[in-house]
């Protein structure tokens, strides 16, 4: 009898929806990508009943999970999307006994950078949705936990306070544009990468017209990502 080839059930949480798909071995999607809203507040009691509601009736063998915050071992010690009650909160451990799988959680722009980047040089990668998000990549090898969006941009605001969802929405998109633009110069000043991907809910609304090393990849590199977390 043939070996099982084992599936991975992606999790990506967002501030604003959950989503969650089934990938084989090689990372490609077996299932649909199924989403709902995040329970607001986004407690983590609430969102795990939503990650479980969203995991049932499909088939994996271990799960993968994209959290936006700083995430280390597993355990979540930042919040600043969702509920206070995520600090020092331990989801790898939590979804783990509910789910009765293995777990494996990561910051949500690492794992989107992870089903995203080429593997050569210095990479970075930014999720525009309801907060910015960042990650780094140096020959295809993490930098863990770097979070860009709350560093200072401009005006004595954070990236985040210029470029997340509440920004878009009060500045309108051609105001958004202009500052993204001025983001990816100020970014390429600091990191000198290669290669920015941009993702996330929000990206489909940047028309600004981009450099030839900034790439925008698909909303679902944040869930193919998930396969990545299980290479050794």
């Amino acid at each position: 009898m043939a070996n099982k080839l084992i599936q991975t059930l992606a999790v990506d949480i967002g501030g604003s929806g959950i989503k969650v798909m089934v990938l084989d071995e090689e990372g490609n999607p077996v299932t649909e990508r199924d989403r709902v809203e995040t329970p607001q507040p986004a407690k983590p009691d609430a969102v795990i009943a939503a990650i479980v509601g969203l995991a049932k009736g499909k088939e994996y063998d271990r799960v993968s999970v994209g959290f936006p915050g700083v995430v280390k071992a597993g355990v979540t010690k930042t919040a600043a999307n969702v509920d206070a009650e995520w600090i020092g909160f331990d989801l790898e451990t939590a979804l783990s006994q509910q789910l009765e799988k293995p777990v494996r959680v990561i910051n949500d722009a690492d794992m989107q950078g992870l089903g995203s980047i080429a593997g050569k040089g210095v990479e970075l990668v930014l999720t525009f949705g309801t907060g910015l998000g960042g990650a780094l990549f140096l020959d295809g090898k993490l930098v863990p936990n770097l979070e860009p969006g709350h560093h200072e941009f401009r005006k004595g605001n954070t990236y985040e306070q210029q470029l997340g969802n509440a920004a878009l929405e009060e500045a309108g998109k051609k105001k958004w544009n202009d500052r993204v633009e001025k983001a990816i110069t100020s970014l390429e000043h600091l990191f000198n990468y290669d290669m920015l991907y941009i993702g996330g809910g929000n990206a489909k609304f940047i028309t600004a017209t981009l450099p030839k090393n900034v790439k925008i990849v698909p909303n679902i590199s944040g869930l193919l990502g998930g396969i990545a977390l299980w290479r050794e």
